[in-house]
Formats: C-alpha cells, sequence, structure tokens
C-alpha cells in the first residue's frame, strides 16, 4: 500500500514541475504578458538602486520624467542575448525620450565583454542577490529571463513582458507610452 501512494506522490509531483517547466520556457521563447504578480501595469514602479557596469551606483530616480525601458537579463539567456540589439535599436531611435537599463544578474567581467562585443550603449547595471531582490521587487519572482517592464515618464508601470521582446512588440508598447 505504501509503495503505490509512493508512486501517486511522484506521478502529482513530476507533473506539477513538468507542467511549471512547460509554461516558462513558452513564456520565455514566445514571450506575453507577465503573468498575476506583485506589479500590476498602472501601478508605480518599486524604484532601484543597483551598481553600474562602468563604476557607481545608478538610482530608478535618475531617470524620473522620462520613459523607461528597465530589461532583467544575463549573458547566459540565450533569448536574452538575442533581444538586446532590438533594446539598442530602441534606444538610439528614442534618444533623451527613452531610458534603457539592462539589469544583468552576472558578474561585471562577462558582461562587459558581451557588452562590448555586441556595442550596448544603453545603461547596463549588474549584480546577484541584489538583482535578484529588484526583479522580484519589478513583479518577476520566478526569475524567468528576459523580463522587460515599461515605465511612463510618470514613474507609472505601463507594460509588463516575460520572454524574448521583438521589435515589432516593443514598437507597439512603446507607441502607447512616448
Amino acid at each position: 500500500m505504501k509503495g503505490w501512494r509512493l508512486w501517486v506522490s511522484v506521478v502529482v509531483l513530476g507533473f506539477a514541475v513538468g507542467t511549471a517547466l512547460a509554461w516558462l520556457t513558452n513564456s520565455a521563447k514566445d514571450g506575453g504578458d507577465a503573468p498575476e504578480s506583485g506589479l500590476a501595469v498602472g501601478e508605480s514602479h518599486p524604484g532601484f538602486a543597483l551598481p553600474a557596469l562602468d563604476g557607481g551606483r545608478v538610482d530608478a530616480a535618475q531617470f524620473a520624467g522620462r520613459a523607461m525601458l528597465v530589461n532583467f537579463w544575463a549573458t547566459w539567456c540565450a533569448p536574452c542575448r538575442r533581444e538586446m540589439p532590438v533594446l539598442q535599436a530602441a534606444s538610439e531611435r528614442h534618444g533623451d525620450a527613452l531610458a534603457v537599463v539592462g539589469v544583468a544578474l552576472d558578474d561585471p567581467e562577462p558582461v562587459a565583454d558581451f557588452v562590448e562585443e555586441l556595442g550596448i550603449a544603453y545603461t547596463i547595471l549588474v549584480g546577484q542577490d541584489e538583482v535578484l531582490d529588484v526583479q522580484s521587487a519589478w513583479g518577476n519572482e520566478v526569475g524567468a529571463m528576459p523580463y522587460t517592464v515599461l515605465v511612463d515618464g510618470e514613474g507609472i508601470v505601463r507594460w509588463l513582458h516575460y520572454g524574448e521582446v521583438t521589435s515589432s512588440e516593443l514598437d507597439e508598447a512603446l507607441g502607447d507610452v512616448l
């Protein structure tokens, strides 16, 4: 009898884990709106103060009055790497009207090498535990990457997106804010 219960428990647990992994994989691959989280569209952003790749610390308050696109990523994340040229193009296209901020869950050395290789010129922040805390506060409790949040010039969250951002998705979101 005990063996049967153990077998059923393992099957149920396996199904739950498989379902969660399938959801995260599809969200990261296909992109999409964020599921219910601690941060919602229409709320004020929670802010951040994190180490900058080029030294010092950057505070979200520095971008007050401008739209801000915050992208959580890592060098080991393939969808993150693919979307960075899209973010760079948006940064160049919108200039001072849009602050693009990349928040890397990584060590500074690989981030610096990758950013240089791709010619990324927007603000890059780095860290480990601090980044995990900020990412969670910004609505990504599950830690999926990439994860992107668009905030308007008033500091209000206007768009949450799990997974790789395409140029057309980003243009549509920015069109509603800029």
